[in-house]
């Protein structure tokens, strides 16, 4: 039968229309055969030719044009659904229709035709044209011979994974026919909490509740299972993940809604459960007067708009309708990356925005001072940054060159060409830092807030002579980790995973603040509304998470378990390999308890300590002429005494300076 499956799939498309047609027309004859039977008996009926041989010839003469217009033969077989049904409802019934004006126009009043005939047509017309095809449907979809012999859907062993569904809903339907055309996985039961549909069968599956979990699995050997819940809110989703942690299941998702309806993905795109529903904190509404305060109608430059945090927020800049959006960014590939995504979305929404990619460094002063003065630039979001803690603990003079130095020319250059609004994306590792890339990165803060006290700042290195009215309002935004960005644990565990393990996690107490990257971006860009000026703003992360409970959840979500002293024949190890160069136990996200609500509920102000600006521009000149020679003791203790609260833990490790000292010992 596998043979017959194959050839009839493999004939040409006319070849195919020619035995569909020539089916029909058997079919629209035995149907209005079968009409006589039923009205008149099988003994009258038997030969009803001799009296109606005309009503025979009309009959599929009216039909199959009739079927051709409704678009019966160009459904395919295989993927036949519900709008094929639909028209041939429409074209079983207009044929019915025409078949009785002809009938009662051309009849004998020695041999009329009862009028149920006609009834008696349309309905058997329906069943046998309809049922062939959801019969020939279910034929190459290889499900056949399972039904004709009774034999359970589920029960079938066909070497395809087996997976279940939570959700039996309108997505969890989709998905379950999606997967059966795609014969990738092979769907055996329903999981859904709605005691209304509990233990029925839908779309051939059974419905399980979800405290009956294990029974589903010893039933129907599921090894997989798809969350088809796309509209429920994200703690909704924590407290699924929650419950079904303790299966040996591999959990998977269809996209979120806003995902589904945009057409960016579609039901049946599965991926790995996204890590935010572990956290389970659902977005507050963004305030859309704040989102376009600083954006709608403006030029909009984001430095770093190739990296994780800077593509996200081009991405949400563009649906606030800029005039034109600049893209800068020192990385090629980069660059061309968020740029092509952003035309392609420019073309399919039809936007009025140009997205204009500029390469260069932050560490060129003058090239961005002329791009900012070339476009008259009304907000710059300074997304460009060294982020990755040891990277930049073993590379300190690009630290600072990129991070202090960065964002000092970016925020001259706003000085010079009258930009209105400029907001530094900061972080929690500028709390009282143990490493580099934090102390950096808060001395880039209290550079924004010494110039944003100045009147008239004398600004530094090739600006030194240059005088302006300030008329930048700098404001700066502290979070914490976000989720799925470069150099994230997140990735990391999931290439872990699939390599077989071990997942390794520094210590057994860390613990980090976490965030989605659309929500940290939204919330960034609302923060820069905000500000008067001089403020850090400091964002609502939540709880914070210790990153060994995230290893062992994404293990048990994977479908797999923790090998450990307590199970030895557990699947993947947990590895601890001890904390790396400047990494701490724990992240803080405030200096001092001086905080102030502010308008939005996960947005707060917080009240830092600074230096004035004549001051710190003798401090970053030190701190210049220590990176140029290479002086990296000095260069630590002039982040020391600058930087309030760092405190570095164990020796230097920049690359030069350990070289330098092998050499000479």
């Amino acid at each position: 039968m596998d043979k017959i499956r194959t050839y009839l799939l493999n004939l040409s498309r006319r070849q195919k229309r020619v035995i569909q047609v020539a089916t029909d027309v058997i079919l629209v004859w035995i149907a209005l055969w079968l009409a006589f039977v039923v009205r008149l008996g099988i003994e009258e009926a038997l030969f009803p030719f001799e009296m109606h041989l005309s009503l025979f010839a009309f009959a599929p003469l009216i039909a199959i044009p009739l079927f051709v217009r409704f678009g019966m033969y160009r459904a395919v077989m295989r993927y036949f659904g519900n709008d094929a049904l639909i028209a041939i409802v429409k074209a079983v019934s207009l044929s019915s229709l025409v078949l009785a004006v002809v009938m009662y126009w051309y009849s004998n009043p020695e041999n009329l035709v009862p009028r149920s005939i006609v009834f008696n047509y349309w309905w058997l017309s329906l069943i046998m044209l309809g049922g062939l095809r959801l019969a020939m449907r279910q034929y190459f979809l290889g499900d056949w011979f399972s039904a004709a012999q009774h034999v359970p859907f589920t029960s079938r062993d066909d070497g395809l994974p087996r997976v279940a569904i939570y959700g039996a809903g309108a997505a969890g339907n989709q998905l379950v026919a999606a997967l059966r055309m795609g014969r990738i996985m092979r769907p055996v039961a329903f999981i859904d909490d709605d005691e209304s549909i509990s233990d029925r069968v839908i779309s051939g599956l059974q419905v399980f509740k979800p405290e009956n979990m294990q029974q589903m699995i010893d039933r129907t050997g599921a090894q997989e299972l798809l969350l088809a819940i796309p509209s429920s809110s994200r703690g909704r989703r924590r407290e699924i993940l929650g419950l079904l942690e303790g299966f040996p299941l591999h959990v998977r998702s269809v996209p979120g809604f806003m995902d589904l309806a945009s057409g960016r993905v579609k039901v049946d795109d599965i991926q790995e459960v996204d890590i935010a529903d572990l956290l389970g904190r659902d977005a507050v509404p963004a305030q859309g007067e704040l989102l376009e305060h600083c954006i709608k109608g403006q030029c909009v430059l984001v430095t770093g708009a190739g990296g994780s945090i800077g593509s996200e927020l081009c991405r949400q800049i563009l649906a606030l309708r800029p005039t034109t959006l600049l893209l800068f960014e020192h990385s090629e590939f980069n660059l061309y990356s968020i740029c092509s995504e952003l035309e392609q979305r420019v073309t399919r929404e039809s936007l009025s925005v140009r997205v204009l990619p500029i390469l260069g460094s932050v560490r060129n002063a003058h090239k961005l001072l002329e791009v900012m003065k070339t476009w008259g630039v009304d907000t710059v979001y300074h997304a460009a940054a060294y982020k990755h803690v040891p990277m930049v603990e073993h590379n300190i003079a690009e630290g600072v060159l990129n991070n202090v130095i960065g964002t000092l020319n970016t925020a001259q250059a706003a000085l010079q060409s009258g930009v209105a609004n400029f907001v530094l994306i900061s972080t929690d590792k500028a709390v009282r830092p143990t490493n580099v890339m934090g102390s950096t990165k808060r001395l880039a803060e209290m550079t924004l807030q010494a110039l944003s006290r100045e009147v008239a700042p004398v600004l530094f290195g090739d600006a030194a002579n240059v005088s302006r009215v300030n008329k930048t309002r700098f404001t700066m935004v502290r979070f914490g980790n976000v989720l799925g960005s470069s150099g994230s644990v997140i990735p990391l565990f999931h290439k872990q995973i699939k390599a077989g393990g071990p997942l390794t996690v520094t210590h057994p107490k860390i613990t980090r603040y976490f965030m989605t990257i659309p929500e940290a971006a939204q919330l960034v860009i609302q923060a820069g509304s905000m500000g008067q000026g001089g403020d850090v703003f400091v964002l609502d992360m939540g709880e914070p998470v210790r990153i060994v409970e995230l290893a062992e959840k994404m293990i048990h979500l994977s479908g797999l378990s923790v090998r450990s002293e307590k199970n030895l024949h557990g699947d993947i190890e947990i590895e601890f390999t001890g904390l790396r160069p400047g990494e701490k136990l724990y992240e803080e996200l405030l200096i001092g308890d001086n905080v102030v609500a502010t308008r939005h509920p996960m947005i707060m102000s917080a009240n830092e300590d600074m230096l004035p600006w004549d001051e710190l521009k003798q401090r970053l000149r030190q701190l210049l002429e220590a990176v140029d020679q290479d002086d990296y003791p000095l260069v630590r203790q002039l982040l020391r005494d600058t930087v309030s609260g760092y405190a570095p833990e164990g020796e230097i490790v920049d690359w030069i300076h350990q070289q330098r000292r092998s050499e000479l010992l």
